[in-house]
């Protein structure tokens, strides 16, 4: 099967960063390669791009929370290596969403569900999830979901 259009832009980004000798960026760009192929080869499949998008997701999450622990320890070199992190990894992922572009995508998740209640909370989860992974964070969307059914 061959590899899905994100992967190779990966790919295509390591090989330039190699060409202007640029180790940080392609220390990042690798790092997230292994993390793909480490999924591949443990779960033996080929990714697609929604899969790649998920990973590089849980990636910026994993640097976000980092850079909380540093800021609280006052380490602001830390801090910039691992925004720079963030920022390398989110050059591959999609556009963010704005904050109507996600009222829209959960108003029209609770058109389609009924939801009422908390206990709908996972049906407009399962509809909205899919649609902002990795173009927003998920915890916001989830307090956004719980406001409107409180």
């Amino acid at each position: 099967m061959p590899d899905s259009p994100l992967k190779q832009n990966f790919t295509n980004a390591m090989k330039d960063a190699m060409r202007a000798k640029d180790k940080p960026r392609l220390g990042i760009i690798r790092l997230a390669l292994s993390d793909i192929k480490r999924i591949e080869v443990d779960e033996r499949i080929d990714l697609d791009d929604a899969r790649v998008i998920g990973i590089l997701d849980k990636m910026v999450k994993q640097r976000r929370e980092s850079i909380r622990q540093f800021e609280s320890a006052e380490r602001a070199e830390l801090v910039a290596q691992e925004q720079y992190e963030i920022d390398v990894i989110q050059e591959f992922m999609p556009l963010a969403l704005d904050a109507s572009e996600i009222e829209a995508i959960i108003s029209a998740a609770f058109d389609e569900t009924g939801a009422q209640t908390m206990k709908d909370m996972g049906k407009v989860m399962n509809i909205v999830r899919p649609q902002v992974v990795g173009r927003t964070d998920m915890a916001e969307v989830s307090k956004q979901i719980k406001a409107k059914l409180a």
